[in-house]
């Protein structure tokens, strides 16, 4: 018999990473919260690679962060080792990544719900979901139990609908062979939402004593440690090494005479899987020109002996996948613990979303992570601080928190699913942002901190320190502009030894940082006057020096752009009856019902012509609003 359990200002479906940050900035903001999850020991759970961040991941959770989220800080907790990727290129590209302890990282993520006031977490399966006659939403578990809620925030990661494929063998799971969520999607239906099926897949699991380690390249984590959160101030050393091996013919070839017994090549799996993160045999099909393909052998965490092959995942049989592992230097004699599998689910068609992750005709209903279509943990952790933070904010009667492209990778990722929605997983990437060398990583703080703090995420102490910080950046940069190195042979040799010009007068310091050649290390002993040794500060004071130029016309293109995103259209707009729009721009934008003319700028199928009759339309709006007022 169903029964009224609980009632919550917001309840979240789903503890994994999405899940995770919707429900703590929810409770942090004040809100009465409850996280419901299938299962209390898969909470945080890493089920595909055990890692944190890397290229453009590592802008996000920096990002997270810096609004006042927690993956940063867990990972900074529970990291194995610690790599910045890209440092051969740009500081635009720089990306952290760490290799994590998955179950310690686990474990920390469910503590921290367990101790978060105003937080309940529930292990439940929510088998329903509708509107009560009272006008708040009403969700019932699969033990008939139902909680009452003003806003949920569906965060159901692969569970939705969950089905495994392994060769010919497939069944109804979550992942790591937890219950899927098996009713929800007929509930979603039924109230009118559109969903659609994803694929996505996981390498197997093997025995580190069955590895040959003896001929693989090792991977060594970075000295000094650079940690994720700028809360951690002593992040800790790398405590394991990760290696690095390759495809070769004889996989390439036990591969494509077996690609008939894979699922995706048969025609059995119906979700579309991931562009940018493919399956071995896709790799081998797609790219049949290639020799070879790298994998990283990697561990899952110190109290097991797991080791994760990424690269490899895989649905091809389990008698195939033990073949052609067995083909790979240091895995010939490989014993496989869990094989790899591909994992089908249900999500959302991101498009029915507004920049604050709330579905536009189901007020109070809320998407994050995968349930949007996105892929990552990365991705879904900031997708659940969005959806956390706007929904308590609306709870409240307060402004959304809005970010736009030009604030941030997460500002992009939304407005990338909202506008553009996805065909396949969407996964982040530096390509996707025009605005790189703004959306840098270190800067993270400097950007985002002040919204975090706005809203309530940031606490005294942070707020301090990041003040002060932003004052010794000042500091500096006003020093280096001020100070100049008098001509001497010391500095002449340092030149001379960086292949830049010699100098015979004073120069600034400012100057001589600007030249690409130069960085603060090299300059040390002749900049007597330097008193900062915060590396941060003093990385991103060399940046601003170096791209001053670059960095000046892009804010004005930010600039000009935020002008068409405060053009805002009203959202009731019924773009069939504006006169000049063509009609597949009247179709995509009644479909995607765009917020401002910037927005309705990047929808594909709209036009520049289109773009300037919805000025016009909204001149007009105004001007008619002016001449009734009068």
């Amino acid at each position: 018999m169903k029964f009224i359990a609980g009632e919550f200002d917001v309840a979240v479906i789903g503890a994994g990473h999405a899940g995770i940050e919707a429900g703590l900035a929810a409770a942090r903001l004040g809100c009465k919260t409850g996280v419901f999850t299938i299962n209390m020991d898969a909470v945080g759970n890493c089920p595909c690679n055990p890692s944190i961040g890397g290229t453009a991941k590592g802008h996000l959770v920096r990002e997270i962060d810096a609004l006042g989220g927690e993956m940063g800080k867990a990972a900074d907790e529970c990291f194995l080792q610690s790599r910045m990727l890209n440092k051969g290129k740009g500081p635009a590209v720089h990306s952290l990544r760490a290799q994590i302890d998955r179950r310690a990282y686990s474990t920390r993520m469910k503590h921290t719900l367990e101790l978060q006031e105003n937080l309940e977490l529930r292990q439940a399966e929510i088998t329903e979901l509708e509107k009560a006659e009272d006008g708040l939403w009403l969700l019932t578990t699969r033990l008939e139990a139902q909680y009452k809620a003003k806003a949920v925030i569906l965060a159901t990661g692969t569970y939705l609908g969950g089905k495994i494929y392994v060769g010919d063998v497939s069944y109804e799971s979550g992942p790591d062979g937890m219950f899927p969520s098996k009713f929800l999607p007929d509930s979603l239906e039924k109230i009118g939402m559109t969903i659609r099926r994803f694929k996505t897949g996981t390498p197997a699991r093997v025995l580190r004593s069955s590895i040959d380690f003896t001929e693989l390249e090792e991977q060594s984590g970075d000295d000094p440690v650079v940690p994720f959160s700028y809360d951690t101030e002593t992040p800790g050393e790398n405590r394991v090494k990760c290696y690095v091996s390759w495809t070769n013919e004889n996989t390439k070839k036990v591969i494509l005479d077996n690609i008939s017994r894979s699922p995706m090549y048969s025609g059995r799996i119906e979700g579309v899987g991931p562009r940018y993160c493919p399956s071995i045999e896709d790799k081998i099909v797609r790219f049949s020109d290639k020799p070879r393909h790298q994998l990283f052998i990697e561990p899952c965490g110190l109290d097991t002996e797991e080791m994760y092959i990424q690269g490899m995942s895989s649905s091809l049989p389990e008698d195939v996948q033990l073949s052609f592992y067995h083909t790979i230097k240091g895995l010939e004699n490989c014993t496989v613990m869990r094989p790899a599998y591909a994992i089908e689910y249900f999500c959302a068609d991101p498009i029915q979303m507004n920049s604050t992750l709330e579905f536009r005709d189901f007020p109070g209903l809320y998407g994050a992570g995968q349930f949007n279509g996105s892929s990552g943990y990365e991705e879904a952790a900031a997708q659940g601080l969005v959806a956390g933070v706007n929904a308590a904010l609306k709870i409240q009667g307060k402004d959304p928190m809005l970010l736009d492209r030009a604030s941030s990778y997460i500002g992009t990722l939304v407005d990338d699913l909202v506008t553009k929605g996805c065909s396949d997983p969407y996964r982040m990437m530096t390509s996707r942002s025009e605005y790189r060398l703004i959306l840098r990583q270190d800067n993270a703080d400097t950007r985002l901190t002040p919204i975090g703090r706005k809203i309530g995420l940031i606490t005294d102490n942070r707020w301090e320190r990041y003040c002060a910080k932003q004052e010794r950046m000042r500091a500096e940069l006003e020093r280096v502009r001020k100070t100049v190195i008098s001509p001497s042979k010391e500095l002449n040799d340092i030149l001379k030894e960086r292949n830049t010009s010699e100098v015979n007068t004073g120069i600034r310091l400012v100057d001589l940082l600007k030249r690409p050649e130069l960085n603060y290390d090299v300059l040390e002993t002749i900049d007597k006057t330097r008193t900062e040794t915060d590396r941060n500060v003093l990385e991103q004071v060399e940046i601003e020096i170096k791209y001053e130029g670059y960095i000046k016309r892009q804010l004005l293109i930010i600039e000009q752009v935020r002008k068409l995103e405060s053009k805002r259209l009203p959202a009731d707009t019924d773009y069939s009856t504006i006169e000049g729009l063509r009609l597949e721009a009247r179709e995509k934008l009644n479909k995607v019902r765009p917020e401002s003319i910037g927005q309705a700028s990047r929808i594909s199928g709209v036009s520049p012509a289109d773009i300037s009759v919805l000025v016009i339309y909204l001149s007009a709006i105004k001007n008619k609003g002016t001449e009734e007022t009068v």
